[in-house]
């Protein structure tokens, strides 16, 4: 059984950026269990996650998922030791680096099928895997770290055709959120745009626009995150697709 009163929480995607900001945040509020997954439980940054300052009750749980490997969070799961339900998740690891942004006029199925597998298929094997623990949670809730890129409603506007592997690939994302909404009636299944964040990847993309770095800084994008987590209801916020950064809800 996990502590008594515990608040647990699964992020994605740990190793940096969005998800260890997120790791470090909940740490710090009392009686959460943090599970926590890195694609390599023997690097560097595995140490300095564990030394992370923790509030009273809290605790971190560190478990392996590479995004590629459709086996690896029913396996992560299965790892698990005194955990009996988990109240939220945040599906965040994902990306796509220079693959995301090769021009539609030749990108290759090949690359395509890779992006959609980390950032779509990943998520969907996890829903799989954490889906009896949800259920267990007084309150279940999914939320997915997704992109404006994904949304087809605005692609035009966002200019989204210009990253066409990853904007086809967090739609799909965007799809199987709605989907865990749908089948789900007592969950409450969200997706988010996280902003345009100042991580390494963020600033890479602000660059490529032109920009210095992105606008948006880590702080502004998790208490925002955590602010729409923490106040979701079924009628308000599930099955829906929200800019973080100023509250708006974006189509899918």
């Amino acid at each position: 059984m996990t502590i008594s009163g515990s608040t647990v929480v699964l992020v994605t995607g740990a190793s940096r950026g969005i998800g260890r900001t997120l790791v470090e945040t909940l740490l710090l509020r009392p009686n959460h269990t943090i599970i926590a997954s890195v694609r390599d439980t023997t690097a560097d940054y595995v140490k300095e996650l564990e030394a992370l300052p923790k509030a009273d009750g809290s605790g971190l749980q560190l478990v392996k998922i590479e995004s590629s490997n459709s086996a690896d969070p029913a396996a992560a799961i299965k790892d698990l030791t005194n955990i009996d339900h988990i109240d939220v998740v945040v599906a965040n690891a994902g990306g796509a680096g220079e693959k995301g942004i090769i021009p539609l006029d030749v990108v290759s199925s090949e690359i395509v099928n890779d992006v959609f597998t980390v950032n779509a298929l990943g998520p969907l094997a996890l829903y799989q895997a954490v889906k009896p623990l949800l259920e267990k949670s007084q309150s279940p809730k999914w939320v997915s770290v997704t992109s404006a890129a994904g949304s087809i409603g605005r692609l035009e506007l966002h200019r989204a055709h210009i990253a066409p592997a990853y904007g086809i690939a967090k739609a799909g994302l965007n799809w199987i959120t709605t989907a865990i909404h749908s089948a789900n009636k007592g969950f409450i299944a969200f997706a988010v745009h996280p902003g345009l964040v100042q991580t390494e990847s963020g600033n890479k993309s602000a660059r490529a626009m032109g920009l210095p770095q992105a606008p948006n800084s880590q702080r502004q994008s998790i208490d925002a995150i955590l602010s729409l987590i923490d106040n979701a209801t079924r009628e308000e916020t599930s099955g829906k697709f929200f800019n973080v950064i100023d509250g708006t809800e974006i189509p899918w």
